[in-house]
């Protein structure tokens, strides 16, 4: 479990560096308004991450199959950003999708780089 803790912690915190570089990045290009859209959608993304560790961490204890219900936040962000005006579905959705960028990064660390034992 200790493994996986680490992994837990290094998501998380690699997802949250991406986050703030690229909302940084997407303001300065862009405007103030894009770069808030991306940082709802990358906190939602941290919220499922969240969500997933969890359903994982509690894999091996219950019997009965992972929840269904962690993309919830994200579809429910979705559907608020159709009907809002001041809210853009695609730096929504790209921040949302940070967390994915966060699992790449750290698997193409640990295939370059491999851990010494």
């Amino acid at each position: 479990m200790e493994e996986f803790y680490q992994l837990q912690k290094t998501l998380y915190l690699v997802t949250l560096g991406m986050s703030v570089v690229i909302f940084i990045s997407v303001w300065f290009f862009y405007s103030l308004n894009t770069g808030l859209n991306y940082a709802i959608g990358a906190c939602a993304g941290m919220v499922y991450l969240k969500m997933l560790a969890r359903d994982v961490q509690r894999l091996g204890v219950q019997k009965k199959r992972l929840g269904s219900g962690r993309l919830a936040p994200f579809i429910g962000l979705i559907v608020l950003a159709t009907q809002l005006q001041k809210l853009q579905i695609l730096p929504i959705f790209l921040g949302f999708m940070t967390y994915k960028a966060a699992i790449l990064v750290y698997v193409l660390q640990t295939t370059i780089v491999p851990a010494q034992k």
